[in-house]
């Protein structure tokens, strides 16, 4: 079954999703994130999967180095598998962030227990996903995810047509493509 898009008036706005380790590790977690992605009317431009080294963590999260939370951090997301995404939709970032809810998963449970992180987050470190929380942060975050993923050519040349309706969701890629036009 291919689902289809929507038309939309507005420009589609990107952000990065993380799944993180304490959720990548577990299959049904995994699947059931991606289900809820898909489920909020979230577009899937790019999907992987990877392994950080402890390098990696530490260069994501440098403007945290010296706070009390960061060498747990660090180790935790170089722990085990991740899966990142570049998400777009209409005010992407603030509805990947009400979906996620709020960072501290106590917190989650009470206030938003529908969200990802009331459901799943186990600590404030591992709290099941991450997301981007300005334009410019998604940016940057796309980018060091996605070194390869520009985002100002996919505004100029596929936003159009993933913002008209003309594309559709690829099971095995497990990502959105645009549909060929007729």
């Amino acid at each position: 079954m291919l689902l289809t898009g929507r038309c939309l008036s507005k420009a589609l706005q990107l952000t990065l999703a993380v799944i993180k380790p304490d959720a990548a590790a577990h299959p049904l977690m995994s699947e059931a994130v991606h289900q809820r992605i898909l489920d909020a009317n979230f577009v899937i431009i790019r999907c992987q999967d990877l392994l950080w080294r402890r390098q990696d963590s530490e260069r994501f999260y440098a403007e945290h180095s010296g706070r009390f939370f960061y060498q747990r951090l660090v180790e935790f997301m170089s722990s085990g598998p991740m899966r990142a995404y570049v998400l777009a939709r209409e005010d992407a970032i603030r509805h990947w962030r009400e979906l996620m809810g709020p960072t501290k998963v106590f917190r989650a449970r009470y206030t938003s227990p529908a969200s990802i992180r009331g459901q799943f987050g186990l600590t404030d470190t591992r709290n099941t996903t991450h997301g981007s929380d300005s334009v410019e942060s998604a940016q940057r975050e796309i980018s060091f995810f996605f070194p390869d993923f520009s985002a100002e050519e996919w505004m100029e040349k596929e936003e159009p047509s993933f913002r008209s309706g003309h594309f559709h969701y690829d099971h095995e890629k497990q990502m959105h493509i645009v549909s060929p036009q007729s």
